[in-house]
């Protein structure tokens, strides 16, 4: 097998798996294989009978599988982390790692539709298997979800003024490929193009994906999958995932804390962070990686129930 180098430069790699606190014999989940750097850093530290669990529905990342037994393949999204655990037989693991970036892969591949410097369809699947295309979305959003789209997942400054503009427009262009989405909102854009279309591209990538929904329910499942005393790994690459996974290992909910009438809080969150603030990458790694520069790393451990 070839260098997987062609397709990702992995971000934070030994400071994720470090936090896994890996144990040789230990099962653990690589929740987005991507490129493999981390699943190859994982199995660099497995003994013979450890075993690693590697989650991607983007088919394309499987052309960087390591021929190595101990690795079991699961083309699936992460949000069913726990269906597909159970299925190869495990009912919970000693250590989950997510790293949410979309590879450098995807994003220098045209075809794929995910970056602005290329022209190709207005795509944006991760998983070719779903039906739904950033092209299906523009032609088909109301303006008001277009607009709470743009505002919520590119935080674009006049998500409201863009929406409109969409709506208005779309019946008289065919929005079939990027230069036409660049050209159809050319009047509206704020501020420097570049940063500009970064935030729409975002904010469609997500919503195409369902890349929150995604993940609030991997979450949700990963607790849930560890054993006491397990570890989660996860990097984020923007506010919005970062904040979710922040709130999510300090309460262990998106809703409001119920508490009994002392002002006692009646559930216990089922994680405990491990480092207080996120783990930032290395100037030098941004050196060598531009794209790392947003990536913040948190880890938790799972807590033992018997414990108060």
């Amino acid at each position: 097998m070839g260098s997987p180098t062609f397709y990702h430069t992995t971000v934070l790699l030994k400071e994720a798996v470090d936090g896994l606190a890996i144990k040789e014999d230990g099962i653990y989940v690589d929740a987005t294989f991507g490129g493999g750097g981390h699943s190859r850093e994982i199995l660099s530290r497995l003994g013979p009978n450890g075993k690693l669990l590697a989650f991607d529905h983007d088919a394309d990342a499987w052309k960087n599988k390591p021929d190595d037994d101990r690795l079991i393949e699961v083309r699936e999204n992460f949000r069913y982390i726990n269906r597909f655990l159970r299925l190869h037989g495990y009912k919970t693991v000693d250590g989950i790692l997510a790293d949410l970036g979309v590879s450098s892969f995807q994003f220098d591949t045209a075809e794929r539709g995910f970056s602005i410097r290329f022209e190709g369809p207005l795509d944006m699947r991760m998983d070719k298997r779903s039906d739904v295309t950033a092209a299906d979305v523009l032609k088909t959003y109301s303006e008001l979800q277009l607009h709470k789209m743009f505002e919520q997942y590119g935080e674009v400054r006049n998500a409201r003024q863009l929406a409109k503009h969409i709506v208005e427009q779309r019946g008289r262009t065919k929005l079939n490929s990027i230069e036409a989405l660049k050209a159809m909102i050319l009047p509206v854009m704020k501020g420097l193009p570049n940063k500009y279309l970064a935030q729409v591209f975002q904010a469609l990538r997500i919503e195409v994906n369902d890349e929150m929904g995604a993940l609030r329910e991997f979450l949700q499942q990963a607790a849930a999958s560890l054993n006491p005393g397990g570890r989660l790994s996860v990097i984020t690459f923007h506010s919005i995932e970062d904040r979710i996974v922040k709130q999510y290992i300090k309460r262990g909910k998106w809703e409001e804390d119920e508490s009994d009438m002392y002002g006692v809080i009646k559930e216990k969150a089922p994680l405990r962070p491990v480092n207080a603030k996120p783990i930032e990458p290395t100037a030098e790694e941004i050196k060598n990686n531009p794209r790392s520069r947003s990536a913040r790393l948190r880890i938790a451990e799972k807590q033992d129930e018997q414990q108060e």
